[in-house]
């Protein structure tokens, strides 16, 4: 038969905790509750119009039989009354803790390079720096809290499926954040190996521009278009012409690349357009030696 609730059986497990199918003990395990019942059937239940009674009615009465007769009786066992022993355990009571028990399963494990913890075949994040780390994980029927150093750092709802992953979105969003940033850096690395000039004309991008990490993005890209000697010219040209931006360099760079049409060789129709033909004799004083 199953447990009562399977959730709790590896948390009963931990502690030493008996957890009977159904939620069912054996009768010769609770003879005094098997008592009790008897005895209220004996004294309160018999007699009773049991057809007619409503609930209503019937709480009513039980509550008026355990203030006259059964709490004021002499206990066979104790030989006093329940209401003095109530007494008596209710000054002797000390006050619940203002926190509950806490009753999770601690189990120590290690982020994997994705950062991420696997617990019954799940994965679960963690912040990304926590990568590589070891980590204690507290194990409960309904989340998995996960900690660092007595720090907690992450906390899940618990699934009891198999092979499923389980990435929180401030995570995920820490690592693309540093993939971009990242990215972004070997830009400008190789922008700057492009010279001087490339010192020069991001400064300039920073004073015009909002967005100068975009316009550097977009420059790069036409490197490996027109190459590095093409492109160093066309940053050089727009410095000088105060034109800081990708849209400057691209226009630049297409007009360079642009090819005029060559002049053809001239055809004359008649052999007698070269009568016509008037040649200016070459000025050679331009070669006189003083």
């Amino acid at each position: 038969m199953p447990l009562i609730n399977e959730r709790y059986a590896d948390c009963a497990a931990h502690y030493g905790f008996k957890v009977m199918p159904c939620g069912i003990r054996k009768a010769n395990e609770k003879g005094i509750v098997e008592r009790s019942i008897g005895y209220l059937r004996a004294n309160f239940l018999n007699g009773l119009d049991s057809v007619n009674l409503t609930l209503s009615a019937l709480n009513h009465g039980v509550r008026q039989w355990m203030e006259n007769v059964a709490n004021v009786r002499i206990h066979g066992t104790t030989r006093k009354t329940p209401v003095e022993m109530f007494n008596d355990e209710k000054n002797a009571m000390q006050p619940l803790p203002l926190f509950p028990y806490d009753c999770g399963v601690i189990v120590n494990s290690r982020a994997d390079k994705q950062y991420r913890v696997v617990f019954e075949s799940n994965k679960y994040s963690v912040p990304p720096e926590f990568a590589g780390k070891r980590v204690e994980l507290g194990i409960y029927p309904e989340t998995l809290a996960i900690c660092h150093e007595n720090k907690l750092i992450a906390e899940h709802t618990r699934s009891y499926d198999r092979n499923r992953d389980y990435g929180l979105p401030e995570h995920d969003k820490i690592l693309i954040e540093r993939r971009r940033k990242a990215k972004q850096g070997i830009l400008m690395k190789q922008f700057t190996e492009l010279g001087p000039i490339a010192e020069t004309y991001y400064r300039g991008l920073q004073t015009r521009r909002l967005n100068p990490a975009t316009h550097i993005r977009k420059i790069m890209a036409l490197l490996s278009v027109y190459g590095s000697e093409d492109l160093i010219r066309a940053l050089e040209d727009g410095s000088e012409a105060g034109a800081f931006g990708s849209d400057y360099i691209a226009n630049i760079l297409e007009v360079r690349r642009r090819v005029s049409p060559q002049p053809g060789p001239l055809h004359l129709s008649r052999k007698s357009d070269y009568l016509e033909l008037e040649i200016q004799p070459p000025d050679m004083n331009a070669y006189d030696i003083d």
